[in-house]
């Protein structure tokens, strides 16, 4: 199905409401009905990218039936819209910021001058806008735009601030991927609601330290999603917006997912997986085949259950941390106990509410609800991805990321606007190595570049299907080095490397990079 017509027939793209649930504009089998405990699946319009006015502000929306919260987003939705970029078209977006304090965009993992990456320092304050221009000089792949103030982006992007940016290209035209009515936009997120209907994020101390997790798991801005499919072949563009939490991605079921890209586009060559990690501001592109399944038959896709990587805390790690008082771990009293009582304590057993790391999470509802002919992904040979020479990398650089005594650091520095601490000469390559000492886990993000992961050592000790390919962000687990090869060739400019757990991130674990 072109995609003129598509949405000719769901009344164009002007015409979508961020309020239908999925099955208004794709799914006419809908069995969702109010009895059930869940809500109707999401999805946010999508808009083309070319003279685009998008304006950020507070409103009311509904989370799910009958409830009601406080959401900043742009549009009338729960999360920003979906926009589409095409390969060599110009991109030109005015952000316009109705929100009560200062704000500014990044477009995740879009390779754009400097101008118009969304640093921090480039924020605009209530009532005034920025103007983004930029050509679009990405491979097809499924990326993502959110808010980027300094010390406001884990509150903003949980608020709503956040939408999937999808890039199309001629080769990935060519694949007879599913068509666009069968392509689901999976942003996955987990959230507190307050009883007065705003969204709670007050990181309390210990949630300071291992970050900040929700008590239910919203997608789409709307919580516990359900929606029905056909018996045929879907495609999940999966994003973990999350503050703090890692996802490990399956099917109640077990079946099969196929993994055809990630951060920076098509993989080299597609993997069958039952599961795939998946860590804050990463992405999976994932093919999900429903025809086996009998009709009527439901399934959930969850976030499985896994050992939390978050270590056992030293004393060391706690220094400056004041005494705690009140219930600790199963009602342990914590009265006067303070840093060297505590050592021994992993920080996701001191925190202080939600669902901790690694406990299992159901996302979305799936009954399949209609017999159709299936449309099988026929697993024709995606596009060549160049590889980068390791003998090419110019200069090695190591960046090690510590959160102890309530700091999260970089080489031993918290985030300064105005200091650079890294400069690259324009046109090379360089080998970076993250090195992770502390107790908890950091999803590493760099802006300016798609990169290539060369090992990992230490902890996992090995890469993954879904690390192959272009990155722009990667995880590491304490005790573990991952070094990655960059091209610095595309723009000069001031650009970040940051933590993308976004409670280290606006804490400080953030450093500037310029490259000249």
């Amino acid at each position: 199905m072109q995609r003129r017509h598509f949405l000719e027939l769901v009344g164009g793209a002007g015409a979508l409401s961020l309020t239908r649930p999925m099955s208004a504009l794709a799914a006419p089998h809908d069995l969702w009905t109010p009895s059930r405990t869940r809500t109707p699946f999401h999805i946010p319009p999508v808009l083309s990218a070319n003279d685009l006015t998008l304006t950020a502000r507070a409103h009311s929306i509904n989370v799910a039936p009958g409830v009601k919260a406080e959401a900043w987003s742009i549009g009338d939705g729960p999360l920003c819209p979906t926009i589409r970029m095409r390969a060599g078209d110009t991109t030109r977006v005015r952000f316009e910021n109705m929100l009560p304090e200062p704000s500014i965009l990044h477009w995740h993992g879009i390779l754009a001058p400097e101008a118009a990456d969304g640093h921090p320092r480039l924020a605009v304050g209530t009532g005034a806008s920025y103007q983004y221009s930029f050509p679009v000089i990405n491979r097809a792949g499924t990326y993502w735009y959110h808010a980027h103030p300094h010390g406001r982006t884990g509150v903003q992007v949980y608020r709503g601030m956040a939408g999937l940016l999808f890039v199309d290209d001629g080769a990935e035209d060519m694949l007879g991927l599913p068509p666009e009515h069968r392509e689901l936009p999976v942003i996955v997120q987990d959230k507190r609601l307050n009883a007065d209907g705003t969204f709670a994020f007050e990181p309390g101390m210990h949630e300071q330290m291992e970050g900040y997790f929700g008590d239910t798991p919203y997608v789409n801005g709307v919580r516990r999603p359900f929606m029905s499919v056909d018996t045929t072949t879907y495609r999940l563009r999966v994003v973990n917006a999350s503050t703090s939490r890692i996802l490990r991605l399956e099917f109640s079921n077990k079946m099969p997912m196929t993994l055809i890209g990630s951060d920076g586009g098509l993989l080299p060559q597609p993997a069958t997986l039952t599961s795939i990690d998946v860590a804050t501001g990463e992405r999976a592109d994932l093919l999900v085949d429903f025809s086996k399944i009998p009709v009527g038959q439901r399934l959930m896709l969850r976030s499985a259950d896994f050992t939390s990587p978050t270590r056992l805390m030293t004393a060391d790690d706690m220094k400056g941390m004041p005494a705690m008082s009140g219930p600790g771990p199963k009602g342990m009293a914590m009265n006067g106990m303070g840093a060297g009582a505590m050592s021994g304590l992993g920080m996701n057993h001191a925190a202080g509410g939600g669902i901790q790391q690694g406990t299992a999470l159901d996302l979305v509802e799936f009954e399949v609800a209609h017999a159709v002919t299936p449309e099988p992904w026929r697993s024709v040979p995606l596009p060549r991805v160049a590889m980068l020479n390791p003998a090419l990398a110019a200069k090695s650089r190591s960046f090690t990321f510590s959160s102890r005594q309530m700091r999260h650091t970089i080489n031993g520095r918290a985030f300064e606007m105005d200091r650079v601490d890294e400069t690259v000469k324009f046109g090379t390559h360089e080998a970076w190595t993250f090195i992770n000492d502390s107790p908890f886990a950091h999803p590493v993000h760099m802006h300016a570049v798609q990169f290539q992961i060369l090992e990992r050592t230490g902890g996992r000790a090995r890469l993954f299907p879904w690390e192959s390919g272009w990155k722009d962000t990667v995880l590491l687990h304490p005790g573990e080095r991952v070094s990655v090869l960059a091209a610095f060739d595309k723009y000069r400019g001031r650009f970040l490397l940051h933590c993308h757990n976004m409670v280290h991130e606006d804490m400080g674990m953030m450093m500037n990079f310029d490259i000249v």
